[in-house]
């Protein structure tokens, strides 16, 4: 293999983020410019303290090496331009949540995307008034509108079992200026979209997003494909990956021009935990992801499906989900595809888009099944519905 293929087929994660720390760290810029990305980031001292009062009923790291870490995108209406978005309650939620695992010698990458729809058990948590909450079995965002990081990190440990090492928050003003700072992103629509919600009106065929308009195509719902939640994550993920290509793809890891409005969008939008908060920290994190191959880096939700309750709402699908997660607590192989077969012991007949027969668009599924593919011991690598970073979005 050349080396411009292999080049090619390597992955710089952190959607701009680590990829850009990688690179100041290698070239060494300046130290008035080190100092003012160095101090972009804010630390998340609140979550540190309230997650350490719950040290003791916390999972344990099971695997040396491995790292996940919890990404938050916040839909906070502070900043120029986000008031559009609706009104500024004073309450952010999560508008979306992955769960990003990085493998032990960072052979893969597997981020999972958990719907905020879903139904969970939401642990008593500390309000920013200084109030406690009572435990209470609600929707999965419930947890960041009430309590916070800690409150969602809590939550996501007490669903998978899973010990969170780090935390990110992003807000909509952040992910906008990530986007203008790489100069747009590409994407493919096979039908013209005219979203009043999402404030997206887009001609079919290739069409290059500036933050604005990439902010409204990964939220909007609705007005693209079957209107599903779970169709909204999957132009999620894609458009996550589409992201990291671009930076990769147009020189920015090179070009220190390019570079710095890349690392200072990057910086100015992102709330972490204390030991994320500077550059060094999160060179630290990724320095060791760059080699990556791109088809080892994953996008998956996590099997869910309607609430038995209230079709508006998920819940997981057993015992695929519990597969998931004992997979990522203990750092096996994931497999994706973007067509999965169902196995004998899964519910239904799935049919392209993840449904059942005879299923309603709102009440779409993801299951995982079994590919028959083995890792280093006897079990069989479980394939879950997902897509990976080396996927043409376009092609």
């Amino acid at each position: 293999m050349g080396l411009g293929r292999r080049r090619r087929r390597r992955w710089r994660w952190g959607v701009g983020i680590g990829v850009g720390v990688l690179v100041v760290g290698a070239a060494g810029v300046g130290w008035g410019v080190y100092a003012k990305l160095d101090g972009n980031i804010t630390p998340d001292d609140a979550a540190a303290a309230e997650l350490a009062r719950y040290e003791g009923e916390r999972p344990t790291s099971l695997v040396k090496g491995a790292r996940n870490i919890l990404l938050i995108g916040s839909d906070s209406r502070a900043g120029d331009g986000n008031a559009r978005y609706g009104r500024d309650s004073g309450t952010e939620r999560s508008d979306t949540t992955i769960l990003l695992h990085l493998a032990a010698g960072r052979r893969s990458a597997t981020a999972v995307s958990l719907p905020r729809d879903l139904m969970v058990d939401v642990p008593g948590c500390l309000r920013p008034d200084g109030s406690r909450t009572e435990p209470v079995f609600a929707m999965f965002n419930y947890a960041f509108q009430t309590g916070g990081s800690a409150c969602t990190i809590r939550t996501v440990e007490k669903l998978t079992d899973v010990r969170i090492d780090h935390h990110m928050v992003v807000d909509f003003q952040g992910f906008k200026a990530m986007v203008d700072a790489v100069d747009g992103v590409e994407v493919c629509l096979s039908k013209p979209i005219d979203d009043r919600a999402a404030k997206l009106r887009l001609p079919a065929g290739r069409v290059k997003l500036n933050g604005e308009q990439a902010l409204g195509y990964v939220r909007a719902r609705k007005s693209i494909g079957n209107g599903s939640d779970t169709d909204r994550m999957d132009r999620q993920q894609r458009f996550l990956g589409a992201l990291v290509n671009k930076v990769h793809s147009n020189d920015v890891l090179l070009n220190p021009v390019k570079l710095y409005p890349v690392l200072d969008a990057a910086t100015s939008s992102l709330t972490t935990d204390p030991g994320l908060a500077s550059l060094r920290g999160l060179y630290e994190l990724v320095r060791g992801v760059r080699d990556i191959p791109t088809e080892r880096v994953q996008f998956l939700t996590v099997p869910r499906e309607s609430y038995a309750y209230n079709a508006n709402r998920d819940q997981l699908v057993e015992p695929e989900a519990e597969k998931l997660f004992e997979r990522l607590r203990t750092d096996a192989p994931v497999e994706v595809a973007e067509e999965v077969p169902r196995d004998s012991t899964a519910k239904g007949n799935l049919d392209s888009d993840g449904r059942s027969e005879g299923e309603s668009d709102t009440e779409s599924r993801d299951y995982s099944a079994y590919d028959g593919k083995r890792d280093s011991g006897s079990s069989p690598a479980p394939t879950f519905r997902g897509n990976t970073a080396a996927e043409d979005t376009c092609g």
